[in-house]
């Protein structure tokens, strides 16, 4: 892999797509850091050194997460790449209800085009209400649980105008920033982005847990955290090929087909998106407490019911919520994503068939039946990956050791973006060296 990278490097064209890359990367960093105007900055920093046991961001862990910390700080880019990553999912969901959707996402490059442009609006919209949600808890000191201190300056309606309107323009130049990635960068720009959140949080958790913990107990979690990314990339790796051969044809004076090849069916074929979804999902409950809370100090019967059940991680009920709403998911955006009956017709047209199995509707039964059998492993290995900082805080770990930098989910993200990033450049790589041998 190393010397792939050096071969990469040595290549003028990918030499500046990977600097071109780092450098995207790097201006997203300073954008984290970068503080929003109205907000006092020492607040903030106090704040979260008052609240550093890991359980301050409470149900907002994840989207923090994958901000890089930068959405407890109310930085430029707290907001992030969580618009447009939701606004993506739910077009594609939106394709398979509006018949209007799905016509364009079948034109092709010019269909794709304007459902990209309709899932940036959708983005702009969620980023001005995560961030009206955001900048409200702020001002009703909410956002930093166990801190009283203002981190707000300004708490007149322009002043929090003024925030919310550079946190959106922050998530549109994210936004902006990721594409850039994916068009002239190496691999997908909003996945490298979430690994750079992700990636910019080791170092200071890592010193953390030693320093609270010791050393006894970090190299235990080192030894957890690499069994757990083993595992994690043996499932993603993890296909079942049916193998599919394609009939001889004659077109014009030349004869096409009679090969063999597979289709592959991934056991993880959702994806990280099943666990985005179900965080959305439970941290609504609680946004919707807290802004309707007042400030009497009684909270209602249902505000009571959230707090104890849907905020906490380490309860058994927020645990088990949390896992059924991964395994819906999975099954759900695996429906919508793999049609079985579009690759049994797509098959059909180019004269492919499956062995043992007739091209059409039984072609699309057994792909249904296969699809089904594997989803099944699939969403409960996101379950249990997911679930893993939530087991540590059930038995009894606190602070740094608990939080989710060091949990599957974060692991997920780290080890299927970085081997989908090694594979396209090593798919670059043998097209420049293929490039010499076929003139």
């Amino acid at each position: 892999m190393l010397s792939a990278y050096a071969s990469a490097l040595r290549t003028p064209d990918l030499r500046r797509k990977i600097l071109f890359t780092l450098g995207i990367l790097a201006l997203f960093r300073f954008g984290a850091l970068l503080p929003s105007p109205g907000v006092d900055y020492k607040a903030v920093r106090a704040c979260l050194h008052v609240v550093s046991d890991g359980r301050s961001a409470g149900i907002y862990q994840l989207i923090d997460l994958f901000s890089g910390g930068a959405m407890l700080q109310l930085s430029v880019f707290a907001i992030g790449f969580v618009p447009y990553i939701t606004a993506g999912i739910i077009v594609q969901m939106l394709t398979v209800v509006i018949p209007r959707f799905d016509e364009l996402r079948k034109e092709g490059q010019s269909g794709q085009a304007k459902l990209t442009q309709y899932t940036r609006y959708l983005a702009i919209a969620l980023a001005v209400l995560q961030a009206s949600a955001l900048v409200a808890l702020a001002a009703r000191r909410q956002l930093l649980r166990g801190c009283q201190t203002d981190i707000l300056t300004d708490r007149s309606f322009f002043g929090m105008l003024v925030i919310v309107a550079v946190l959106t323009a922050g998530a549109a130049l994210v936004m902006w920033f990721g594409e850039l990635m994916t068009d002239r960068g190496i691999g997908n720009g909003m996945s490298l982005l979430i690994l750079a959140g992700i990636a910019a949080r080791i170092p200071a958790q890592g010193k953390a847990i030693l320093d609270s913990e010791g050393g006894l107990l970090f190299a235990a979690i080192c030894a957890a955290v690499l069994l757990t990314l083993v595992g994690v990339i043996f499932v993603e790796q993890g296909q079942r090929r049916i193998p599919v051969q394609y009939a001889k044809r004659v077109v014009g004076r030349k004869m096409y087909g009679g090969s063999s090849t597979y289709l592959p069916l991934k056991v993880n074929q959702a994806g990280v998106i099943p666990v985005i979804f179900a965080s959305s999902l439970l941290y609504l409950p609680n946004l919707l407490a807290q802004l309707t809370q007042q400030n009497t100090g009684n909270p209602a019967k249902w505000q009571e019911l959230i707090q104890k059940y849907l905020v906490n991680p380490g309860n058994p009920v927020y645990v088990g919520t949390y896992v059924a709403l991964i395994l819906f998911f999975t099954y759900f955006y695996v429906a919508i994503t793999f049609n079985p009956e579009e690759r049994a017709d797509e098959m059909r047209k180019f004269g492919g068939f499956i062995p043992g199995y007739r091209p059409g509707r039984p072609t699309a039964d057994y792909l249904n039946f296969v699809l089904s059998r594997i989803t099944l492993p699939g969403s409960i290995y996101l379950g249990a990956v997911a679930v893993i900082p939530n087991l540590l805080l059930h038995f009894g770990a606190a602070g740094p050791a608990q939080t989710l930098t060091f949990g599957g989910t974060s692991l997920l993200i780290v080890s299927s973006v970085g081997l989908d990033t090694v594979k396209q450049l090593e798919s670059q790589l043998m097209n420049k060296n293929y490039a010499g041998f076929l003139r």
